[in-house]
């Protein structure tokens, strides 16, 4: 399983009352009644991108959890996609918190009901990227053909239809591609902290200045730099910028009260950094650029679920543009002493309730 730290859980230490170190980050904690994921890989020949490039194999690693439960063709009746968020892989949601809040017996992704599917997205994880070896000469990927690779993915592993697609942040950006680019394909579909609109204001600004951060690193190099020689200045802007547009006021002023805590709170934040690859992390972030669900909204026609965060940065509220359609349920959870800003994200015992509302309303064939 990949060891990369967790973004967001590495920069704003709101899983505990620490900072989290990049290896107790990326390592799901061990715990004796909790199931251990199941690693594996499929290879995709050929895939083309939607603005041409290609790569003759891309490989897309994943983990599961639960036990497949198949019908008499042989195909999985029982798979749930979960989707992690920029910066971050499959390994964000096997942390020990997301199975006592959801993957427990009688949680609402209970592992004995379904079977999970969580994937590294293109760039991310043990999925191919841009620090495999291409460097900057990787194909640039957007959201939709991170979707499309999703969904040949499920096929390869025998999923023609999901009981739900549910994604955090990137991930919920692209469960509004799934409710448009596959209407058909699962029963329900879960965006969390994410608005079904093109990339603008404040969320917009942050990602620029991500990009321009690592593009104006002088050791950069245009994305051609050595291992051994990695651009690490852009780590002091892209890192603390990242903690104050994901965590939210009251976290960090727990986190840095003084001035001095501050000021170790950002020192130890890009200590974080340094393990990131500087064309990953770009990549990432402007994997946005093709993102807007916004026309095709009346094309989703499965019953969906929107949680979001009164606290969020990123997504403010004032600003979600959400559909009003009868098939969508909104959900706004309000900023307290349990909420987190965006990160809240990594923190299902908040949204837990809701996705089992939710679920409890969508018919069930078993």
């Amino acid at each position: 399983m990949n060891r990369r730290p967790i973004l967001a859980l590495a920069m704003t230490a709101l899983l505990a009352a620490t900072l989290v170190t990049p290896a107790a980050a990326a390592t799901p904690q061990a715990a004796n009644s909790q199931q251990k994921p199941n690693d594996a890989f499929v290879d995709v020949h050929d895939f083309v991108f939607d603005n041409g490039e290609s790569l003759a194999s891309l490989k897309l690693h994943y983990l599961t959890l639960g036990t497949p439960r198949r019908d008499a063709s042989g195909a999985i009746v029982n798979g749930v996609l979960l989707l992690h968020g920029t910066a971050g892989s499959a390994a964000d949601l096997v942390q020990t918190n997301f199975f006592d809040a959801l993957y427990g017996a009688g949680e609402p992704l209970d592992l004995s009901r379904y079977f999970l599917v969580i994937p590294d997205v293109i760039g991310a994880g043990d999925s191919s990227k841009p620090s495999d070896g291409l460097h900057a000469h990787f194909p640039h990927y957007g959201y939709r053909d991170q979707v499309r690779a999703q969904r040949l993915l499920l096929e390869k592993i025998g999923i023609g239809r999901l009981k739900l697609v549910l994604g955090t942040s990137m991930g919920g950006m692209q469960t509004w591609l799934w409710g448009e680019m596959f209407p058909n394909d699962m029963d329900g579909l879960v965006a969390i902290a994410s608005t079904p609109a093109a990339i603008s204001g404040r969320n917009m600004i942050w990602r620029e200045m991500v990009s321009q951060a690592i593009r104006g690193d002088p050791a950069w190099k245009n994305g051609d730099y050595s291992k051994d020689s990695p651009p690490k200045n852009w780590i002091n802007a892209v890192i603390p910028l990242s903690a104050i547009m994901t965590g939210s006021a009251e976290q960090l002023q727990k986190h840095g009260p003084t001035r001095a805590t501050a000021i170790d709170l950002v020192e130890n934040l890009e200590a974080s950094g340094e393990a990131y690859d500087a064309n990953d992390m770009l990549y990432d972030f402007e994997s946005s650029a093709d993102y807007d669900p916004a026309p095709n909204l009346h094309v989703i026609n499965k019953p969906m679920l929107t949680i979001n965060f009164s606290d969020d940065l990123t997504n403010p509220p004032q600003f979600l543009h959400l559909p009003t359609a009868s098939n969508y349920t909104e959900v706004v959870i309000p900023a307290g002493a349990d909420s987190y800003g965006h990160m809240t994200i990594a923190h299902p015992a908040v949204w837990a309730p809701a996705l089992q509302s939710f679920l409890q309303r969508l018919p069930h064939e078993d």
